[in-house]
């Protein structure tokens, strides 16, 4: 006899409405492997981040947040970016490593900014989490951040997000397929309908490249910075 009971299940799931979360959404986190970050399309790269999970692992514990917002930035072409016309330093060297590493600056002398590398090495492109929606260790991002319960600051805006998870500029240049800083999926898919874009922020001196639509964003997530406007 054959057994229908999965059928059945999974149909009362469907009519309950909980089937399509359970599709989304899993448990199981897989951790994303150097290829996805070779790759060679920056705001690919920075429209399928979001969604996935960033976590930290150091000595006061593990946390982790769901990207809800990416800027990508574009290497040698795009004037907004910090390899602009093929400058390099010592501050942006990990942006010439091949994608799957941090690169973390500090911005206005405390803000620490989080961007990943992407596409190989020698071209240097990176997209910088602008925000993120807290999954756990909350009660540790709270500590780092100095934040009270249910203020949605704690991983909105860029400098917020690396705060609350905990990564400084000593992580420049780290591994991102590791285990003290990785980014996983669980599972979690996005219709396209689910996502803006727009003008990146805070690059009005790129002239026409400020314009370019490279801020991708989660509609209506509460912790996602700025305007949503193109």
């Amino acid at each position: 006899m054959i057994d229908f009971s999965w059928y059945i299940q999974l149909a009362c799931l469907q009519n309950a409405g909980l089937f399509k979360f359970v599709f989304k959404s899993t448990d199981k986190l897989k951790k994303l492997t150097i290829d996805f970050y070779k790759r060679k399309n920056v705001t690919l790269i920075a429209r399928e981040l979001l969604g996935k999970i960033i976590t930290t692992n150091f000595e006061d514990g593990m946390t982790s947040a769901r990207i809800v917002e990416t800027e990508a930035y574009a290497g040698v072409r795009d004037k907004a970016s910090h390899a602009w016309m093929g400058k390099r330093t010592s501050r942006n060297e990990p942006m010439y490593a091949q994608g799957g590493r941090a690169y973390v600056y500090i911005c206005y002398g405390i803000h620490q900014m989080f961007n990943i590398v992407t596409n190989v090495s020698e071209i240097p492109h990176a997209i910088l989490i602008r925000a993120a929606e807290p999954l756990k260790g909350i009660d540790i991002m709270l500590d780092r951040t100095r934040k009270k319960t249910g203020d949605k600051t704690i991983t909105s805006g860029p400098g917020n997000v690396a705060k609350a998870l905990g990564i400084f500029k000593i992580h420049s240049g780290g591994s991102l397929v590791g285990n003290t800083i990785y980014i996983a999926s669980d599972g979690y898919v996005l219709e396209e309908t689910q996502i803006g874009s727009s003008k990146r922020i805070g690059v009005d001196y790129a002239g026409t490249d400020a314009l370019l639509p490279y801020r991708f964003y989660i509609k209506g997530n509460k912790y996602v910075s700025g305007k949503p406007v193109v």
